[in-house]
């Protein structure tokens, strides 16, 4: 286990990513961040307390 608990390992992933919708194919503005990594943003924010 990480001493970051904000990171998401593989297997955390794996149950967690069939649970997210689908990217549509074409979708204006830029491309998106990737769902894994926005996640893991979410969950530093919510650790660590940061505005």
């Amino acid at each position: 286990m990480s001493n970051k608990p904000w990171i998401v390992d593989d297997e955390l992933w794996a149950r967690i990513e069939p649970l997210l919708p689908a990217w549509p194919e074409r979708s204006p503005g830029p491309r998106p961040v990737d769902d894994r990594r926005c996640l893991q943003g979410i969950l530093f924010v919510l650790y660590t307390g940061i505005a």
